[in-house]
C-alpha cells in the first residue's frame, strides 16, 4: 500500500513537472501595464523591461533586489541606457534578497504609486512562483502578468524551482506566510 502511494506520488510529480516545464511563458507582446517589475537575477530580464519601457508598455519600472550601493548611473552605463531614463522612469528597490522579499518590496512600491496592473518580467522558469508570491501579497484589486525571458537554465535548477513552486503553494494555501 505503502509503495503505491509512493509511486502514485512520484507519478504526479512528474506529470506535473511535465506540465511546468511545457507551460513555461513565453514573452508577452501587446499588453501595456502600469508598471513593470524586474527582479534582479536572471540575464536578460533588466534588458528586456528597459525595452518595454522605451516601447511604452508601461509607465515606470522598478528592479527589485538590487544590491546595496548600486545607483541608477551604474545600471544606465551598464545596460547602455540614458541616464534620463532611470532618473524619469526606473526605480530601485535594494530591500529585497529573494522571491518571497522581491514581492513585499514590489507590493509596498505599487501601493504608493497606486497601480493597477503590473508586468513581471523575470525567466520563464520563475514567472509561476514569483508570480503567485507577488499575487499574494497584492491581493485581487491588482492584475499581475507574467512575461517570461527565455532563458537555458539546467535541469537541476529547474526541479528545485518546481520543488519551491509547490511547496510554497501549499503553504499559501494553508495560510503560512500569505
Amino acid at each position: 500500500m505503502i509503495v503505491r502511494l509512493l509511486g502514485v506520488g512520484v507519478l504526479v510529480w512528474a506529470l506535473g513537472f511535465a506540465a511546468f516545464m511545457l507551460l513555461l511563458p513565453p514573452p508577452l507582446n501587446g499588453s501595456t501595464t502600469d508598471a513593470i517589475v524586474v527582479p534582479t537575477g536572471g540575464a536578460g530580464r533588466i534588458d528586456r523591461g528597459l525595452a518595454l519601457l522605451r516601447d511604452r508598455q508601461a509607465k515606470r519600472m522598478l528592479v527589485t533586489g538590487v544590491a546595496p550601493g548600486v545607483r541608477p548611473i551604474d545600471l544606465a552605463l551598464e545596460y547602455r541606457t540614458s541616464p534620463s531614463v532611470f532618473a524619469c522612469c526606473v526605480d530601485l528597490g535594494a530591500d529585497a534578497v529573494d522571491t518571497r522579499s522581491n514581492a513585499e518590496e514590489t507590493a509596498r512600491w505599487v501601493k504608493m504609486h497606486d497601480y493597477r496592473t503590473v508586468r513581471l518580467v523575470t525567466s520563464d522558469w520563475h514567472v509561476p512562483r514569483a508570480k503567485m508570491e507577488l499575487a499574494a501579497v497584492l491581493g485581487p484589486r491588482v492584475l499581475v502578468l507574467g512575461d517570461g525571458v527565455p532563458g537555458t537554465p539546467r535541469l537541476g535548477t529547474l526541479v528545485n524551482e518546481y520543488n519551491k513552486l509547490i511547496l510554497r503553494r501549499i503553504a499559501l494555501w494553508i495560510g503560512f506566510g500569505a
